[in-house]
């Protein structure tokens, strides 16, 4: 038979046995293998760095990853799912700097570069096996064995293969242009990348004073980068916008600004106005430089228009330096401009300056001060902004003028936007808004980095200026004279192949820079198959993916790169649908850092709950896309709810199964002998099986979960809370085994349903209920398939009654809460209200539930409850302000059940006024419910219930008996008996209770399993009581 089930809610140790069977039954691989003649669903797993240790987020992709690939095997597809590990790029360099006591490139060469990579190469490894466990404790099902590694040869061939074909289509450029640059690693980069690193700051801005040459004024210049105002060669205007020439009425000093903030700058009434010009009127206007560090040979130190300028901020004229800036740089070259850079490539001022050596930002201080000493500083407001910083090391970024390698993204802008209109994106607002919005805006891509730990940019530069663009190893081999038979292709072994110029025939050698790591995991569709060299079948097959999962930041990572990459070779959308996850926070809404002490160690989490519990949480705990705050209440209450009462619904069947030897393969769930209660749960079933298996075809997740969740809690707390004594009658007759039969198919129905959300609970109870009795089943719930709605099952007429039923019980419980009614005192009467009268079945039901002797429909609540009427203020004040009094007094000398009445029937109450009729919707009003002294009424939802509260002595009798009814149940538990246990119970101390249960024994001993109800003695395991205010000792005994 079954194995006994523990009502122990800690399923820690069960989930480890459930991966131990995974692991030894290779149920992960048959899972594929057994689904080969189905149609292909592909996943990509975006490759996590496995340098770095799995955080609590984590967790979270990783649940949404593995629910959809298992949801769509069970349908039947063959879901291939291959890990992958993202293994360049600057996170590994740090790490190993970090390791080695080395401090930036000098000492990274110093060093010595071969040594330095194979550190690299090795470090990557440092967490591979806790990223596994990781992995196998989540539940997160892929090809760990054979994973992509994107430093392997066969991977970079691939990607060269996509830069030459890039190259070809001649958008792969140099160019000197200004690149967002990290000081502190020494390398550009890339737009996806900044936009992952603002940080909000606040700083020193600077407006300074330029004199004007020639004249006694001075011009005002806002900048936000002090820093860089030694390296300015000009001023520039809005050429259309008002500017003005003005003396301050203090010391008459005299300022050009733009008029529209003079005020704001220079203060209300504190100056006159000499002269009023356009921008385009002060074009050429020269000034004296704030500092002389250099002499340029061009013409340089005077006013510029353009554009770009605006009047929010600042004064409406701003410096030029167009080493440090994209707008700057612009103007400089319309205006001939020359290009100082002050800042070398460190980030350091430069020797020409008094700085030599600091840091630029750092700089700032150091020329506010100085210009405040000569008089050339006007003020130098604090200014809160967002700055970008590298997003792996942290140092603040600077705009730096240098020569890189771009990908020309802003020619295929419009290709890129027909792709991703193409992806169903969940939620549709993040594809079309937040990453639409960005391809709108897209930028060319950065694409090289001046670091050594990298994919080698595969272009090879001749002195005679010829370039070549190698795409295979066999092509480089054929080219070079020098390269090895097993060349690895990384610095610095790759550094030191030439190859021979087709137009000069002089040696090529490659350019130092290695890629963008980020171009790595956005060729992963193709490099992963090392396409085209091989699997070009598999490949196409697998290409583009069915289903990709991140979260929200990566809008600006993976997802901006497969897209980049796949739209710039193949010229369609890489995925084709998207679930973006949010990003997970403490429990007060705070990004999680281990410097505030805020962390969720994913390991601690997973060892106190468990992974199905967790990963509930992420997929019901609001829409996938928005924030997670992260709490231990949070992950136990949807823990409680749905594990907790499957768990005791399914420990429940196995017990009285047990109990009867029940085997359900030797019986068949015959429909037509089945009760309403069956058909019912049934009918729910296949509901629920309905909505779960459309929600998750349409990565609708939380709304799959709220079925699932509904179900279960229908399953246990009232179809087996209604059905219970029908699994402790004697023999097996067919009430019984329906009841079993129903129950039994709900649970495996509903393990095979919830298999893809909580994989580790889903297989204890399908291995426990099918494969114990059947070994030729299949060998587990995830190679079985989802199951199918019977959709002639379903009765939706039968639910909808139902639902009142549960409804009028939910109201009845609150009447009886209310007027201070203990369920287990019987009660004479109940009167409802509803749309719909139930037929005798339902009655019955709710008389049982509510321990009400008779339940009655009617139309008519009027005798039972009134209503009092009070103005609503909110909306009635605008409408009829004065009016307000005359309308109070008016609701107040209603008949409120007949105003109500009327209120429900046409949908306003009319008010015959002196100063005219008025008409009032519900929404005028504020209703308050009566209650009468014997009825007790609650309505919610177009439903009044009404419970007589009046007690006879009967009642009040039959209340004592259940009461103790009640008490030697718990007694019972208390003493460790088991179920099918007989006992004999006992009474003795209190001569009103012991009448009572010498009146009632032959029903107390039924419902308490007692072969006798003994009176004036005590025998086995005693307690005292208080009784509904009398006190007796009872007793329990096993025979």
């Amino acid at each position: 038979m079954y194995d006994k089930v523990s009502a122990n809610l800690n399923f820690i140790e069960r989930e480890k046995a459930v991966e131990k069977f995974w692991e030894d039954n290779q149920i992960f691989e048959k899972s594929i293998d057994s689904r080969r003649n189905g149609r292909t669903y592909t996943f990509y797993d975006g490759p996590p760095t496995a340098n770095g240790k799995p955080h609590i987020g984590h967790v979270e992709t990783r649940a949404f990853k593995d629910m959809i690939p298992r949801y769509h095997a069970m349908k039947g597809c063959m879901v291939p799912r291959k890990a992958g590990w993202d293994t360049h790029g600057l996170p590994v360099e740090l790490e190993v700097e970090k390791l080695l006591g080395l401090d930036g490139k000098e000492q990274i060469e110093e060093y010595g570069l071969e040594p330095f990579i194979q550190r690299c190469k090795e470090s990557v490894w440092k967490y591979k096996g806790m990223w596994e466990d990781f992995s196998h404790t989540v539940g997160f099902w892929a090809d760990m064995e054979h994973p992509y590694v994107t430093y392997d040869n066969a991977y970079i061939e691939s990607e060269w293969w996509a830069l030459k074909n890039i190259w070809e289509k001649g958008l792969l450029y140099k160019g000197f242009k200004i690149v967002p640059y990290c000081p502190r690693c020494g390398t550009p980069l890339s737009s996806h990348e900044v936009a992952q690193g603002y940080k909000d700051v606040k700083e020193r801005s600077a407006i300074a004073k330029f004199k004007v040459k020639d004249e006694d004024a001075y011009i005002l210049a806002w900048t936000t980068t002090p820093w860089t105002l030694p390296s300015n060669v000009a001023l520039c205007v809005h050429p259309d916008e008002r500017y003005v020439k003005v003396r301050m009425n203090g010391d008459g000093t005299v300022y050009y600004l733009a008029e529209a903030l003079a005020d704001t700058v220079l203060g209300e009434g504190a100056y006159t106005v000499l002269e009023a010009y356009t921008g385009r009127d002060l074009e050429y206007k020269e000034y004296e430089p704030l500092f002389a560090f250099v002499q340029p040979k061009e013409k340089c130190w005077y006013v510029v228009c353009d554009g770009y300028v605006t009047l929010t901020d600042g004064t409406g004229i701003v410096h030029i330096a167009p080493a440090f800036g994209e707008d700057d740089a612009n103007v400089g070259r319309k205006y001939g401009l020359p290009l100082v850079q002050l800042v070398d490539a460190k980030g350091e001022m430069t020797k020409e300056t008094p700085w030599a050596g600091m840091f630029c930002k750092k700089a700032d201080k150091e020329v506010l001060r100085d210009l405040e000493t000569r008089g050339l500083l006007f003020s130098a407001p604090v200014f809160e902004h967002s700055y970008p910083h590298c997003w792996r090391c942290g140092t603040p970024l600077i705009y730096y003028a240098r020569d890189s390698w771009f990908i020309k993204m802003t020619e295929v802008k419009q290709d890129l936007i027909r792709n991703n209109n193409t992806v169903n994106w969940v939620p549709e607002s993040i594809g079309k808004g937040r990453f639409g919005d960005w391809l709108e805006n897209v930028q060319d891509w950065g694409i090289s980095r001046n670091r050594y730990w990298g994919t080698p940019l595969n272009i090879w530069e001749c002195e005679c200026g010829h370039r070549h663009s190698v795409g295979s190893i066999e092509e480089l081999r054929s080219m070079s004279d020098n390269c090895p038979d097993e060349i690895e292709l990384h610095r610095p072994y790759i550094d030191a192949v030439t190859i021979k110029c087709p137009h000069c025939g002089k040696q090529m050698k490659r350019v130092p820079e290695v890629i963008d790591c980020w171009f790595d995991s956005g060729a992963m569709p193709f490099a992963q198959h090392h396409y085209p060299f091989e699997n070009k079948e598999l490949f196409e097959q697998q290409f583009p993916a069915d289903f990709i999962s991140e979260s929200v930041d990566q809008t600006r990572g993976w997802f901006y790169s497969l897209l980049a990459i796949s739209t710039l070779i193949f010229n369609k959308a890489p995925y084709k649908n998207v679930v973006v996850t949010g990003l997970v926070q403490d429990e007060n809404g705070q990004k999680m850092s281990k410097s505030k002490g805020n962390a969720v160690d994913p390991f601690e989490a997973l060892a106190k709950y468990g992974a199905d519990a967790i990963r509930w949480y992420f997929y019901t705990n609001g829409a996938p896309w928005l924030p997670k705050r992260f709490s231990d209440k949070g992950v136990q209450e949807g823990q409680r709810k749905l594990m907790g009462t499957l768990w005791n619904t399914y420990a429940f069947y196995v017990l009285y199964a047990n109990i009867d030897a029940f085997d359900a393969t030797k019986y068949a769930l015959e429909y037509d002998k089945l009760s309403v209660m069956d058909k019912w749960i049934l009918s729910k079933m296949n509901s629920m099986v309905k909505s779960v298996d459309e929600n998750l075809a349409a990565y609708a997740i939380p709304e799959a979960a709220r079925s699932l969740q509904e179900f279960v809690d229908d399953l246990s707390n009232w179809y087996v809370r209604r059905s219970r004594e029908r699994f402790w009658g004697k023999d097996m007759p067919q009430d019984k085994i329906n009841a079993y039969m129903t129950l039994y198919t709900a649970l495996v129905t509903t393990s095979k349903a919830a298999a893809p959300m909580i994989p580790f609970m889903a297989e204890s109870i399908y291995q426990n209920l099918v494969r114990s009795l059947d070994k030729g089943a299949p060998e587990s719930v995830h190679l079985c398939g989802f199951p199918e709605a019977d959709e002639r099952r379903i009765d939706a007429q039968l639910e909808r009654d139902m639902d009142l039923v549960l409804k009028i019980v939910v109201l009845g419980r609150a009447a009886r809460n209310g007027s201070n009614r203990k369920n287990r005192q019987p009660l004479a009467q109940m009167f409802v209200k509803a749309e719909e009268e139930l037929g005798d079945f339902y009655k019955e039901i709710i008389e049982d539930e509510l321990n009400i002797k008779a339940v009655t429909f009617t139309q008519d609540v009027s005798a039972f409850t009134s209503y009092s009427f009070k103005p609503q203020l909110k909306t009635l004040g605008p409408k009829y302000g004065k009016r307000l009094g005359e309308i109070r007094t008016a609701l107040m000398e209603l008949d409120g059940s007949a105003a109500k009445k009327e209120l429900d029937a046409n949908g306003v109450l009319r008010l015959e006024l002196q100063g005219g009729a008025v008409e009032l919707a519900p929404e005028d009003l504020l209703i308050e419910m009566t209650q009468s002294d014997r009825y007790f009424t609650v309505e919610d939802g177009g439903v009044t219930v009404a419970i007589d509260t009046e007690l006879t002595e009967a009642l009040i009798e039959e209340g004592f008996v259940r009461e103790l009814v009640s008490k030697f149940q718990t007694m019972r538990k208390e003493a460790g008996f088991h179920v099918e246990d007989h006992i004999r119970a006992y009474a003795s101390g209190n001569r009103k209770i012991e009448a009572l249960l010498a009146a009632n024994s032959a029903q107390v001993g039924s419902d308490i399993l007692a072969d006798a109800v003994c009176t004036g003695s005590l025998a086995g395991y005693t307690k005292e009581w208080d009784v509904n205010g009398e006190s007796v000792t009872l007793g329990v005994e096993r025979i």
